[in-house]
């Protein structure tokens, strides 16, 4: 879709469109970029007065995969035309709202696919063969008192991808180099996909050693990863989540380690981010980390230079360069991608 917008291009400080309205913080670099080169506010807080006076001002909204922009402000941003999104979620921002009135939305796909694909690999071995476990009990001291307990080997085991995107392809990849058997849940089977496909995910775990959870949040898979999935998986099954919190139920993960019907769980997101639930912290079978699965000066380098193109495209022709799927996938386990 495009909009109707001047052709010129853009100059530093200006935007011939029209402002543009940063929702939430940004990575320094590109923040310090964004308002150098175009007509940038940062939206304050609490923002209700502000908008009602200068929300038609805007006509591009430039915000990240974990704040987004909701219907609220949506609805007082009237003369909005593009919402850009450092990230490849989009699940914060309200999409259908957003495309019933014409708006494009844009992520930035694909360049942080291979550092969110190495962070799950790296998570699975290190909780299967509990590294930070085994790092923590040399710092202690423990190791002159006697040895560290064994692990589980990772070559040659059975793994389930929920959500064979481009994120779970490579995870996939990856682990092929390890002798692992793979197997993907999605909605529907992917047409060129070389693994077996499970037509439940309840069926995925029951057959996998370790279930990689690699797919997009948003409300309707709130919960997919279910205490009935963790069950299939089993006590001598891992689970691996670089996607969203929300696509696990929290709370069913943390009984089913606390009465060991779950072998462990490395975990890059949570569902009520950066809180963490306390039962998991002490405990050696679960690995934790900040969401850092793209957090790479890399990957965060490409991703801003990609949503700055997108910024610029929209104000030179109304266009965006990486638009996000249309229509967006109705649940987390299409092939899609994870989230920032």
């Amino acid at each position: 879709m495009t909009l109707a917008q001047p052709s010129q291009t853009t100059t530093p400080g200006t935007s011939p469109a029209g402002r543009v309205l940063q929702v939430g913080p940004l990575l320094p670099s590109l923040e310090a970029e964004l308002h150098a080169r175009f007509d940038v506010v940062r939206l304050p807080r609490p923002a209700e007065r502000f908008l009602a006076v200068s929300g038609p001002e805007f006509v591009a909204a430039i915000t990240t995969a974990r704040v987004g922009v909701d219907a609220n402000t949506l609805a007082a941003l009237p003369n909005l035309g593009a919402v850009i999104h450092f990230g490849v979620g989009y699940d914060a921002t309200d999409v259908a709202g957003a495309r019933a009135r014409g708006i494009l939305v844009s992520n930035t796909p694909d360049v942080l696919t291979d550092c969110v694909a190495d962070t799950a690999v790296g998570a699975l071995i290190t909780v299967m063969r509990r590294l930070t476990a085994a790092d923590r009990f040399v710092r202690r001291g423990d190791w002159a008192r006697g040895e560290f307990p064994l692990s589980t080997k990772v070559s040659g085991k059975r793994v389930g991808i929920l959500g064979l995107g481009r994120i779970g392809r490579a995870v996939a990849r990856r682990l092929e180099g390890f002798g692992c058997t793979i197997a993907y849940h999605n909605r529907s089977p992917v047409t060129d996909a070389p693994y077996a496909y499970a037509n439940s995910l309840e069926s995925l775990a029951a057959g996998s050693d370790v279930l990689v959870v690699a797919a997009a949040g948003g409300a309707g898979t709130r919960g997919l990863v279910s205490q009935a999935v963790l069950d299939a998986l089993g006590p001598a099954g891992f689970l691996v989540n670089v996607a969203r919190g929300s696509v696990v139920d929290e709370r069913a993960l943390v009984r089913a380690l606390e009465e060991g019907r779950l072998a462990g769980a490395a975990l890059d997101v949570f569902a009520d981010e950066p809180h963490v639930p306390a039962e998991l912290l002490g405990r050696d079978d679960v690995v934790v980390l900040p969401h850092l699965a793209s957090a790479t000066h890399e990957t965060r380098a490409a991703m801003g230079r990609m949503a700055l193109d997108n910024l610029e495209r929209f104000l030179s022709t109304g266009e965006v360069l990486t638009p996000v799927p249309h229509p967006a996938p109705a649940s987390t386990h299409d092939t899609t991608e994870v989230v920032l």
